[in-house]
């Protein structure tokens, strides 16, 4: 007889609506939800806590940051994936698209290490063996500015898991950085450049793209189409850019840059996706258009952490109080990436579905996740 879990005086966050009550794990999934304020002998008592759906993570550049915690500095690679998968689980995240970078450059301070196959390989491995707290998709940034973007697209088989490949055009001068100022600001800070390195990074990049870009593009479409995973564009800054991508039958908009581009995205059926931090700072470190400016717009259907794991739940509780809707802020972190991902099983409390869920206390306004459950073990 399978074992059940009760969690009780929970505030459970529902699809469109809160109630207090009891939810019931039985295995790995919700056996069934009970709106009552009575906490039964053996249940574990939420005390008045959120009880939400796990978060869904689309877009994280989480794990690069572990592999490279300083600039130049490597990580040893299972020790990273390892930290990643804890931290994210910290944060109430409990699946993860984790971003792998395919398309490198050899030359220049700018260069770009191939890695991405050996890394989805050892993620796999330590899948397979039990050692995640979490559940993990590839998610394939595909960038067209590289030399080496068709060859790692071909080292990729529908037995990898991969849920997503996103179109990355960072050409100079258009997209994320228009501002040409304000791709210096990034590179020399980041990678340290002079002012000689970094015209000659912007030259290699324009050639780059002259040379590959338009048989690059047409490549990343095609194998997410043979792998039947969901493609999304990235920084279309244009209706144009964005009729472009309806075209290759992009679902997904990750971090439109202007305020015409999303609601070309609406126009289109394609789903806007936003960076929580550009919701926590009140806007976005590129100057590009502000978050809160599309959900004032009715614009914004789901966050991604991006850079900051933890800003996807501070984000989705900023959003409930900018739209006074607390269920309809947290479906931007769990349900809305859990729909066009194709992944029925999660996303919401419900009957049936994964029992992924987080437990969350509130402190000034801010979000705590007190406890996490991953088909229905505590990893949190």
């Amino acid at each position: 007889m399978t074992e059940e879990t009760c969690l009780a005086n929970a505030r459970i966050v529902l699809e469109d609506r809160e109630i207090t009550g009891q939810l019931i794990i039985s295995g790995n999934h919700i056996a069934r939800i009970v709106e009552t304020a009575a906490v039964p002998r053996g249940a574990v008592d939420l005390e008045g806590d959120y009880l939400i759906p796990g978060l869904i993570e689309l877009h994280t550049d989480n794990l690069e940051q572990h592999l490279e915690p300083r600039p130049e500095v490597s990580w040893p690679h299972e020790a990273a994936l390892i930290a990643h998968d804890a931290e994210l689980a910290s944060c109430g995240i409990t699946t993860v698209f984790d971003a792998l970078r395919i398309g490198s450059t050899a030359s220049g301070k700018g260069r770009d290490r191939r890695y991405a196959r050996q890394l989805a390989s050892e993620l796999i491995t330590l899948r397979e063996a039990g050692a995640l707290r979490i559940g993990h998709f590839i998610h394939l940034r595909a960038e067209i500015c590289s030399e080496t973007l068709l060859e790692e697209l071909a080292e990729f088989t529908p037995q990898d898991r991969i849920g997503l490949i996103s179109l990355m055009d960072h050409t100079p001068g258009q997209r994320q950085f228009r501002d040409i100022d304000k791709l210096r600001e990034y590179m020399q800070g980041k990678r340290g450049m002079s002012e000689e390195e970094f015209q000659h990074h912007i030259a290699m990049l324009k050639e780059l793209h002259d040379r590959n870009g338009t048989r690059h593009e047409a490549a990343a479409v095609e194998t997410a189409h043979k792998l039947g995973v969901l493609l999304a564009s990235h920084d279309d800054t244009t209706a144009a850019q964005v009729a472009v991508s309806a075209r290759h039958g992009v679902r997904l908009a990750e971090f439109p840059t202007t305020l015409e581009a999303a609601e070309a995205c609406r126009e289109a059926g394609i789903a806007v996706m936003m960076g929580a931090p550009n919701i926590v700072r009140g806007g976005s470190h590129s100057g590009n258009v502000s978050a809160r400016e599309l959900a004032d717009h009715d614009l914004l259907d789901i966050l991604s952490s991006d850079y900051v794991p933890a800003a996807l739940l501070l984000a989705a509780f900023r959003l409930a109080e900018i739209w006074g809707d607390l269920p309809r802020a947290i479906r931007t972190v769990t349900l809305a990436p859990a729909q066009v991902s194709g992944l029925d099983d999660r996303g919401t409390l419900a009957e049936g579905k994964r029992a992924d869920l987080a437990r969350v206390a509130t402190y000034n306004g801010n979000p705590i996740v007190r406890a996490g459950w991953s088909q229905g073990k505590r990893i949190a």
